[in-house]
């Protein structure tokens, strides 16, 4: 499943799925948890169900409420016989929580599908992100969250006056992409909240991709496109793999060559292959 992008949709707003699953997004996450109040859970659930039995073509994840919530139990309940793509566990807190949610699915005569860990929101979930490699079969992919850590520590903010990052904040992002990376599965950036400002989504979605992000959760139809083609290698990059590719094929025994007056080696060539395979 190819995940550059990841549109937020509050379940219990069944009027914006159809336009949500038009933006173009590779995924849709329906929401049960922080969009929807308590008393409007029950119908999101349902609303929920009835757009997964249509069977849409665009790929749908639940984003669930977290694991010790009384309300967990109503969201697996009523996505029993209706399938997602994908689950999103909110404040999980690593292999344990993954384990978890796969035994209540299970309980609830379901089997499971591949789960995305929002694996940041709390303290103590930071040093839990080694253990993510333990559970890798369970998942699609792993993000981050730059919103409850600050409110559960008690920081006025996570971003400077510029939208960056702070110090603590920017460290927790680095630690949830290497997370990803050293599970083997997607590395998904977080959200961009200003909807408004195209050109800091443009420049906050091409950092990602250079630090090694492998698509990005969204929060507005508009925001698709920019995430799409940010995260879609461009024809001369795959030109440019498949000349290093190429490069090694033709001197397999080599462990560094020159290419264009430049020196290339081994890891070069893994980027390469990586930039295709994404591409493909």
């Amino acid at each position: 499943m190819r995940l550059r992008s990841l549109l937020f949709v509050p379940g219990d707003r069944p009027e914006r799925f159809a336009k949500a699953a038009a933006s173009g997004a590779d995924a849709l996450i329906l929401d049960l948890e922080d969009s929807v109040v308590a008393e409007r859970k029950d119908f999101a659930r349902e609303a929920i169900a009835a757009w997964l039995a249509d069977m849409p073509a665009t790929p749908c994840f639940v984003r669930v409420n977290p694991l010790g919530t009384a309300a967990i139990a109503g969201d697996l309940a009523a996505l029993a016989t209706c399938r997602p793509a994908g689950l999103v566990l909110p404040k999980a807190d690593g292999a344990a929580a993954i384990r978890t949610l796969v035994a209540l699915v299970a309980q609830s005569g379901a089997v499971c599908p591949p789960i995305l860990p929002i694996a940041t929101e709390t303290p103590a979930a930071l040093f839990q992100l080694g253990s993510y490699g333990e559970v890798a079969a369970h998942l699609a992919g792993l993000t981050w969250g730059a919103e409850d850590l600050p409110a559960a520590i008690g920081a006025v903010s996570a971003r400077e006056s510029d939208g960056s990052y702070t110090d603590p904040f920017a460290m927790v992002r680095s630690l949830a992409l290497f997370a990803a990376h050293a599970a083997g599965v997607s590395a998904i950036e977080t959200v961009y909240p200003d909807i408004a400002d195209i050109d800091g989504l443009a420049g906050y979605v091409a950092r990602g991709r250079r630090d090694g992000f492998t698509g990005m959760l969204a929060i507005h139809p508009a925001q698709i496109d920019a995430i799409n083609g940010g995260f879609t290698p461009s024809e001369a990059e795959i030109a440019a793999a498949r000349e290093i590719v190429e490069a090694f094929a033709a001197s397999p025994i080599a462990g560094a060559l020159r290419l264009h007056g430049k020196m290339i080696d081994r890891p070069h060539l893994e980027q390469a292959r990586r930039l295709l395979a994404r591409a493909e």
